[in-house]
């Protein structure tokens, strides 16, 4: 029998691949369309668009687009599941917090693992990016109640 989860973290581990190396999309982009193919959410052009400088803040270093793809895919799907605005605002302070103590901090200056320089390796955040995938696959598929495991 095949382990679902082990299926699920490969095909993550493939997506954040192809979209980073083939596609060149950043990890916020990367992390909404993944979560949008995984939890049947059809994300907007616009949307995406909108992603396109949450790479720390235009490469400021600041808050990590992984971070910031999963709590407005939180917002989204929250609000497409009808889940009150309330409860998704206390949604995304337990992402932050559960976030931070899983990845020692939300800042993409810190959890790059050479940081921001001129001579770094292409795709030098795949590593981090797939564990931060699956990190909010998980958290946002127990925000939902989806007990199943794609």
């Amino acid at each position: 029998m095949t382990d679902i989860n082990a299926d699920t973290d490969r095909k993550i581990d493939e997506l954040v691949r192809h979209y980073f190396r083939d596609l060149e999309i950043n990890c916020a982009t990367t992390t909404i369309k993944i979560l949008g193919e995984f939890l049947g959410l059809e994300v907007s052009p616009q949307v995406l668009d909108s992603t396109v400088g949450l790479n720390g803040a235009g490469q400021h270093g600041a808050q990590c687009g992984l971070v910031e793809g999963g709590l407005m895919f939180l917002g989204m799907i929250g609000r497409e599941r009808g889940i009150s605005d309330d409860d998704i605002v206390a949604a995304c302070d337990r992402y932050a917090t559960e976030f931070e103590r899983e990845f020692g901090s939300m800042i993409c200056s810190v959890l790059r693992p050479e940081g921001f320089n001129d001579d770094n390796p292409p795709h030098i955040c795949e590593p981090v990016s797939c564990r931060a995938v699956k990190f909010s696959n998980r958290f946002v598929r127990e925000f939902v109640g989806d007990k199943s495991d794609k």
